[in-house]
C-alpha cells in the first residue's frame, strides 16, 4: 500500500495501531526511537540474522525472520527499518500486502504543506521546508535539511547531516552521504550515490558516484 500523504494528517488515524519493524540493525534502532518518542507501542522486530532472534532491542523482541512478518500482517503497521536502499526496495516489494506506517519525529519540523509517502521517516533535528515532495520508503535522517520545493523521490536514503536547498530533485533509490550539500535546482539522478562531505553545484546522471568539492564523478555503478 504505496500512496502520498499531506504532513498535517500523515496517517493520523495508525496512532492507535501496534506498529512492527523489519530489520534490527543499528538503523532499526532509529526507528524504534522515534516511534518510542511518538509514544507508539512496537511489538515486535523481524531480521534474517538468527542470531538476533529472540533478543531483546530497546525493549522490543526480535520475533524471527522476515519473511515471518506476514504472519503479523493485519495485526498493526510497519516500518521498514533497513537504510540500504536496494534491500528496503526489495522488501517492499516482496511484502506488498502490508500497511506502511510514515514516522515523522517529535523533534523535527516538516512544513504542513509537506506531501509524505507511506514507509518514509523523518528522524530527530530534520528539517522540511515548504512544498517538498518525500516520495515513499524514503528516509530524512538526523539533523538533514530539505528546503522548498525539492522532490525526493522513493527509497531515497539522505544521510544525517545532508542539505538539500531549493527546488532539488533526487531520482529514486539515491543515496546521499553523511554532511553533503546540493546547490539549488539541481538533480541528482537515480540510484546515484554522493559521498559524505560532497558540494554538489551541477547535475548528476543516473547510477554514478560522485565525491568531493565540489562533486565529481568517480565511478558509476550497475543498474538494479
Amino acid at each position: 500500500m504505496i500512496g502520498m500523504f499531506p504532513c498535517q494528517n500523515s496517517r493520523a488515524e495508525m496512532s492507535h495501531k501496534t506498529v512492527y519493524v523489519i530489520g534490527a540493525g543499528g538503523h532499526a534502532k532509529v526507528v524504534i526511537g522515534t516511534l518510542l518518542a511518538l509514544g507508539r507501542t512496537v511489538s515486535g522486530l523481524f531480521d534474517d540474522d538468527p542470531q538476533k532472534w529472540g533478543r531483546i532491542i530497546l525493549g522490543v523482541p526480535v520475533l524471527g525472520p522476515i519473511e515471518a512478518a506476514r504472519e503479523f500482517s493485519g495485526k498493526g503497521t510497519f516500518v521498514v527499518g533497513i537504510g540500504d536502499n536496494a534491500r528496503r526496495k526489495a522488501l517492499v516489494e516482496n511484502l506488498e500486502d502490508f500497511e506502511w506506517e510514515i514516522l515523522i519525529h517529535p523533534r523535527s519540523f516538516v512544513d504542513p504543506s509537506v506531501r509524505v509517502g507511506a514507509g518514509t521517516v523523518v528522524f530527530a533535528g530534520a528539517v522540511v521546508q515548504p512544498e517538498v515532495t518525500l516520495g515513499a520508503h524514503s528516509i530524512v535522517n538526523t539533523g538533514a535539511t530539505v528546503d522548498h520545493d525539492c522532490k525526493v523521490s522513493s527509497y531515497v536514503h539522505l544521510a544525517p547531516g545532508v542539505h538539500l536547498a531549493g527546488g532539488v530533485e533526487v531520482g529514486e533509490g539515491a543515496m546521499l552521504g553523511v554532511g553533503s550539500s546540493v546547490l539549488p535546482n539541481v538533480r541528482i539522478g537515480r540510484w546515484s550515490v554522493v559521498g559524505a562531505g560532497a558540494v554538489v553545484i551541477r547535475d548528476l546522471p543516473s547510477h554514478v558516484v560522485a565525491i568531493g568539492v565540489p562533486a565529481k564523478v568517480n565511478k558509476k555503478r550497475l543498474k538494479l
